[in-house]
């Protein structure tokens, strides 16, 4: 790990948001011709602006300073969830309250920076009690409330997707943290149980399990979101039909800019553009995990492996929705789908993985020269 890491994932990260704003672009040909058909695009490229400075920020901070910022940025994350339950303040688009209405930013959706801050707050309470790890209470408990809590204000906002998402990134946190199986193992048939009568008790996400297991039958009704993602991907085969040429998106194709724009770009631009994306969060995930591998301390190890699931698992929940593999959850495309909330925070904790391995006690390889000669000197 050194700066050919930085680089790798840089090129990864700038090779999906490059995608994205030529997708968005492309996505623009579908709404009216007026002074605000490519309003969605404009946008996206100021909120970008932002990101980077963002990135930047947390690359230059010294991660470390988040540990200490813990409790308090993990306090501000549940109150923000908790104003979206409040009338005047949340925004219930949709039917779903995902967002919060600031003044001058406008829409606003907590969940975002949540997943940052609980790993923050996962990392931070592991840091601290790394010899406890296997106990039923600080190994266990605990931890699940960190997780628990803020999850839940996300979960009853009836945005299932994040929090089936973020639930899974944080399991993978306490695995790797050292929590007991059993302990893992027993959370995970609550959670299933949990999320089982969520649904069949909800009209609307049951209807949508049905349509997933035949969608042929239900293309008319629910299912007909996935069945024209499965049919874009048709259309585009190898080669793809051509930027801007797609037509499944002028069928009224739900969110095909947002949660679905992974089956425009198959069918404009075809399947190794698709495939291409996948690699991309390969190289994240896999940068990623060897920057909290070499991590200078337990914090930052912990931390790392936590952002990469938050960034990476969405990705494929997303592509496995898009691709009919997975029921249709309502899940951004890290870097790629727009959204400013997303791609602001998504770029902050790759902020955050470029400052754990600028701190990382790996050595670059043209330094050891100069560090053999200081090993001699303090031998001699």
């Amino acid at each position: 790990m050194g700066k050919g890491a930085s680089i790798f994932i840089c090129l990864a990260v700038a090779s999906l948001i490059t995608l994205g704003l030529v997708m968005l672009a492309s996505a623009s040909a579908k709404w009216d011709s007026s002074a605000d058909q490519y309003s969605h695009l404009v946008r996206q490229v100021i909120w970008l602006g932002i990101g980077i400075l963002v990135m930047t920020f947390m690359a230059l901070l010294d991660y470390r300073i988040l540990e200490k910022l813990t409790w308090l940025l993990f306090t501000v994350v549940c109150a923000a969830l908790i104003l979206c339950y409040i009338p005047g303040i949340g925004d219930d688009a949709g039917g779903d309250t995902r967002w919060i209405v600031i003044p001058v930013i406008g829409r606003f959706q907590p969940s975002e920076p949540a997943k940052l801050v609980i790993m923050i707050a996962l990392a931070s309470w592991f840091a601290k009690y790394q010899a406890e790890t296997k106990s039923l209470l600080r190994g266990f408990v605990i931890p699940s409330l960190i997780l628990g809590a803020p999850l839940l204000l996300i979960l009853f906002e009836w945005d299932m997707g994040t929090s089936a998402g973020l639930g899974a990134a944080g399991l993978i946190v306490l695995f790797v943290a050292g929590t007991r199986m059993r302990y893992l193992g027993s959370s995970v048939v609550v959670a299933l149980a949990m999320a089982y009568q969520m649904i069949r008790t909800n009209p609307n996400r049951w209807e949508r399990i049905v349509a997933f297991l035949d969608l042929d039958a239900h293309k008319e009704g629910r299912g007909w979101q996935q069945w024209l993602g499965v049919r874009a991907f048709g259309n585009g085969g190898v080669e793809g039909m051509g930027l801007g040429n797609g037509v499944v998106k002028q069928m009224n194709l739900p969110e095909h800019h947002t949660d679905f724009i992974f089956p425009v770009i198959g069918e404009e631009l075809g399947v190794f553009v698709t495939l291409g994306i996948i690699f991309c969060f390969v190289v994240i995930f896999l940068i990623g995990l060897g920057i909290s591998l070499h991590a200078s301390d337990r914090f930052g190890s912990v931390l790392g492996i936590g952002i990469t699931s938050a960034l990476v698992i969405p990705a494929m929940m997303n592509i496995g929705v898009t691709t009919a593999s997975l029921p249709n959850t309502g899940l951004p495309l890290p870097f790629v789908s727009y959204g400013g909330s997303s791609l602001v925070f998504s770029l902050a904790m790759v902020g955050v993985l470029l400052s754990i391995l600028r701190r990382s006690h790996v050595i670059d390889t043209s330094e050891m020269p100069e560090v053999k000669r200081k090993v001699l000197e303090v031998r001699l």
